[in-house]
Order: C-alpha cells, then sequence, then structure tokens
C-alpha cells in the first residue's frame, strides 16, 4: 500500500510515562476513505495512541504520519485537514446551536457552510435553541458539527456514543455512515462491540500497549472460520450440535423434519467473545 492511499501510517509507536509503558511499539495503517475502529479496555494504551495522532501528545520513538505529516510537527494547515470529536467538546449554555457552529467556521479559512453542517448532523429543527436545551444526542451531534465545520479529510471519534439510549446510538450510527459516504476516513474509539461491527470497515485491538489484531470485524481472531452451533427444538427439548459444517447439518436436519425445522438458529462466536478472549488471553480487564 503506498503513503498515498494511507491517511494513516504508524510504526513502532513509543510512549511511557516514568516507569510506566503505555505504548509498546504499536503498528497501525488506516485506508484513505475508510471507517477504523480502535478496540482496547481502559488502560490498553489507546488513548495514548490516539493522543499523538492528534498532535496533542509527544511521543518517545517511532515513525508516525498522519494525512503525509508528521502530527509532532503539524502546523495550522495539517490542522485543518483534521476533524477531533472529544468525549465533550465544551459548554455553551446561552449560545444558540448556530451561533456555536457559525462561531466555529469563522477559525478556517474554508468552511462548510453552517447552516448545511447542522443539516447535516439533524439539527436543522434546533438551529434557534440554546444549547443547554438539547438532549444528550443532540449535544453530541453539534459535537461532531463542530467536529466537520472545518470539511476534514480525517475525523477522529471519541467513544461518540457514551451514554445513548439505543435508539439515539442507531440515529448517530446513521450519521457517521453518511460522512463516512462522502469519503470522510474516520478513525473512532469505542467499548461497544455491536457499534464497531456496524459501523467499522476494519478494528484494530490494542491490549498492554500493543496491537495484538487488526482485521475487519467478521474475521477477526478466525471468527468467520470458528465452529458454529447449531441449535433446534424437537420432542426431547433444545438440542444443539457444533460443527465445522453447518450447512450440512442443518439439511440433514431439514431433511429429518421434512422441511421446516423449529427454532432453528445457527451462531458462530460473536465480536464481542472474540474480544473477551483476545484481551483475557493478554491478562487485561475490560
Amino acid at each position: 500500500m503506498t503513503d498515498e492511499e494511507l491517511a494513516i501510517s504508524v510504526s513502532g509507536l513509543r510512549k511511557s510515562y516514568a516507569d510506566n509503558v503505555a505504548v509498546a511499539g504499536v503498528d497501525l495503517a488506516v485506508r484513505r476513505g475508510e471507517v477504523f475502529a480502535l478496540l482496547g479496555p481502559n488502560g490498553a494504551g489507546k488513548t495514548t495512541t490516539v493522543e499523538i495522532l492528534e498532535g496533542f501528545r509527544q511521543r518517545d520513538a517511532g515513525d508516525v504520519t498522519v494525512l503525509g505529516v508528521d502530527p509532532a510537527k503539524a502546523d495550522q494547515d495539517w490542522r485543518r485537514r483534521v476533524g477531533i470529536v472529544l468525549q465533550g467538546t465544551g459548554e455553551f449554555d446561552e449560545l444558540k446551536v448556530g451561533e456555536v457552529v457559525r462561531h466555529f467556521a469563522r477559525f478556517y479559512p474554508n468552511p462548510a457552510d453552517p447552516d448545511e453542517v447542522i443539516a447535516r448532523v439533524g439539527l436543522t429543527e434546533k438551529a434557534g435553541s440554546r444549547t443547554h436545551t438539547l438532549s444528550g444526542g443532540q449535544k453530541r451531534r453539534l459535537d461532531v458539527a463542530l467536529g466537520i465545520v472545518n470539511q476534514p479529510e480525517l475525523l477522529f471519534l471519541d467513544e461518540p456514543t457514551t451514554g445513548f439510549d439505543p435508539a439515539a446510538r442507531r440515529e448517530f450510527w446513521e450519521l457517521i455512515r453518511q460522512l463516512s459516504h462522502t469519503g470522510t476516513t474516520i478513525l473512532l474509539t469505542t467499548h461497544y462491540l455491536d457499534e464497531a461491527e456496524a459501523l467499522a470497515d476494519r478494528v484494530g485491538v490494542i491490549a498492554h500497549g500493543a496491537m495484538i489484531a487488526v482485521s475487519t470485524p467478521a474475521e477477526l481472531g478466525g471468527r468467520h472460520l470458528a465452529t458454529a452451533t447449531v441449535s433446534w427444538r424437537d420432542e426431547n427439548g433444545t438440542r444443539t450440535e457444533e460443527t465445522d459444517r453447518p450447512t450440512e447439518a442443518v439439511q440433514r436436519l431439514a431433511a429429518s423434519f421434512g422441511g421446516e425445522v423449529p427454532e432453528l438458529t445457527v451462531t458462530r462466536p460473536t465480536l464481542e467473545d472474540v474480544y473477551l478472549k483476545m484481551i483475557g488471553e493478554t491478562g487485561e480487564q475490560p
């Protein structure tokens, strides 16, 4: 993969705080235009890694380029190409949504139209409302509006749906998909494995400051090849069978039942199953 195809390139990244090794040789490559989810338990090193990529923290060693630039030496032109949505951008209780977005737009030489940004994040009806009247999900949408008003090539999202109810989370996921469809590269951190599976083209798992796996959500840890569990119900109750050939098992059951198999399910390990096994093997706690 060429440098032009990469939004983020990291090799041998290291960072320590006194005797505590936070990042111990992370390698990472994020393609332009993809959604990449960074997973890991608290204390695994993912926050430090992301802060180095954002240019907020200096590294001890390693090679890092973000949009072709070393973040440690980045200038204002580079920062205009990057959007960052932290867990909380700030409080603007007495300002209206439109006022806040227009204020942030003035920081950049070529911002997007504030009204269009507000529409993209689904806040048009709230443009004239003061921010303290917004729900938690609406405030998070405002955070995203402030992160994309500069029309970034790369967007960092730090645990974007923490505290959301299920409906608000899925609405927010649709917003992220829309941003991705415009070609924006997105790096997100999340503790929600269903969120990573729903949004990410690829995921990376960090534990003990090292990247222990990078793959698609469907193939992480070989879950697509793992033994399947076939479950069904007969006159004796619920029955299960573990098999590497679930299609054959289903065909056999269908023949024995003469068609529809009662309460038939076929399951493989979930992304959460695989993730917990990975970090468990390293001694980390979720």
